[in-house]
């Protein structure tokens, strides 16, 4: 299980710097149109689905601030088990796995007003964002879905569709991530997505 780790860690710190790069080049495409800055925490706002190569990165970056600032990684932790309290009742999937139902009726609403734990209330910034899931590392330029060209709703104000679509992100162009989490789940045994509070409230 330890070589396991570390082949996922390298693989993983190689898609994290493709993926980085695409919104450093997505991010000086849009210039003043991209309003993200440290302190703006809308995204930070709302339960979302992260996959399993998310949580591992996730718990690396826990263990790691618990080695250098234990009472910040404590304060991560707690905030956590409190959502996961709040939460418990109406999850949509399985509570006792973490195991989401995305299919779930429930989703929809789920959590829509919870901060991410890793959210330091204080400084408005990630404790853990180095480690941070694909969704965040992605979010605020321009990025395709099956919906669309989809954007923050903060950013773009009054963009027309051409200089929104010219500052599409493409992160990961290769789908090394889907590879990677192929790999992890196999290897695991444990498939499917989960939220941020389960995978550090553990």
């Amino acid at each position: 299980m330890r070589e396991l780790h570390a082949v996922v860690k390298n693989k993983d710190k190689a898609l994290v710097q493709i993926v980085d790069a695409a919104f450093a080049d997505a991010a000086r495409r849009s210039g003043e149109w991209l309003l993200c800055r440290p302190g703006c925490t809308q995204c930070c706002i709302g339960v979302f689905p992260i996959n399993q190569l998310d949580a591992i990165r996730l718990r690396r970056g826990l263990a790691e601030l618990e080695k250098s600032a234990p009472d910040r990684a404590g304060l991560v932790r707690e905030r956590a088990r409190k959502t996961l309290l709040r939460l418990s009742e109406d999850f949509p999937g399985d509570p006792q796995t973490g195991a989401l139902d995305e299919n779930d009726k429930r989703f929809a609403k789920f959590g829509n007003d919870e901060p991410c734990p890793a959210l330091n209330p204080q400084t408005g910034t990630c404790e853990l964002y180095e480690f941070r899931p694909m969704t965040c590392r992605v979010f605020g330029p321009p990025l395709r879905s099956e919906d669309g060209l989809g954007v923050c709703e903060l950013c773009f104000k009054g963009a027309s569709d051409e200089a929104i679509a010219a500052c599409e992100i493409k992160p990961d162009p290769e789908d090394l991530e889907s590879e990677l989490l192929e790999e992890i789940e196999r290897s695991s045994g444990v498939r499917g997505n989960t939220i941020i509070a389960f995978c550090l409230g553990y």
